[in-house]
């Protein structure tokens, strides 16, 4: 009997695998009727070095001599743990004694090949790597010099801050949304507790909390480094002058609340 690993790989949680695995599977009930199948699959970025914790559990069992044919959606793919990981992949799989089958181009290095069509085989696939990690660059540089572009003409890419939103590519202060989150600062600095005062305002507390610590110039005072932020800040200025000033790092005041609870206990 035939021991037939599939192995997929998607780079996000947005993305399904299920797919891959769906197409794989139909694949090897037309070839391989009767065989045994383990099913791997990854979400892992295409930065990771490690090839993701399925990848190394198939390594494992094709050195365990479980498997038979390692079949994959898209060989390429492994080209983005390095230059030389394809190779690196067939050539493991070869002296296990595993043939390996590629869906998407029809790429297959089988065990009893001989070593001028394995050798072939492997080039192949070494140049499906290479222009595969060519086409991937190529996207990041269009992706970020569309961003790039962006932000020069004055545009807002991405989630706007709180109490922040974007209208025509452009970001808007939020009145309303603004001076709540504002006056639940205040509160806060003065010295209310968080979790009632994210009740009130309506914001999460552990949205407050990161918002208190890193951007209380932003809300407090109306002040920011980035131009965009600045000139839709405009709408609500001028500002008052806050009832009460951030004297230290909430995290630290927490931490402080806690030992005394715990010293009291």
């Amino acid at each position: 009997m035939t021991h037939v690993a599939l192995y997929a790989r998607v780079s996000t949680d947005r993305q399904d695998h299920e797919r891959q695995i769906h197409e794989l599977e139909d694949f090897v009930a037309d070839e391989y009727p009767d065989a045994t199948i383990d099913r791997f699959a990854d979400i892992i970025s295409g930065s990771d070095s490690e090839g993701g914790t399925e990848y190394r559990r198939l390594r494992e069992a094709i050195a365990n001599g479980e498997v038979d044919v390692v079949i994959v959606h898209e060989l390429s793919r492994l080209s983005r743990l390095g230059g030389g990981e394809i190779h690196n992949f067939l050539q493991y799989a070869l002296e296990h004694e595993t043939s390996v089958r590629d869906l998407e181009v029809g790429l297959e290095l089988d065990v009893d090949d001989s070593m001028v069509d394995q050798a072939v085989t492997q080039m192949i696939a070494g140049l499906m790597g290479d222009l595969a990690r060519i086409e991937q660059t190529q996207k990041v540089r269009r992706i970020q010099s569309g961003i790039d572009a962006a932000r020069e003409a004055g545009k807002w890419t991405g989630r706007p801050p709180t109490g922040f939103e974007v209208v025509n590519g452009h970001l808007r202060v939020d009145p309303e949304e603004y001076l709540r989150v504002r006056a639940g600062m205040e509160r806060v600095a003065s010295g209310e507790s968080l979790a009632d005062v994210a009740d009130d305002v309506g914001v999460a507390a552990s949205t407050l909390r990161e918002l208190y610590n890193d951007r209380a110039e932003l809300y407090l005072h109306g002040e920011a480094d980035d131009d965009r932020v600045d000139t839709a800040l405009e709408d609500v200025r001028p500002l008052n002058e806050p009832a009460a000033e951030p004297d230290d790092d909430l995290n630290e005041r927490l931490e402080r609340l806690e030992q005394k609870v715990e010293n009291l206990d």
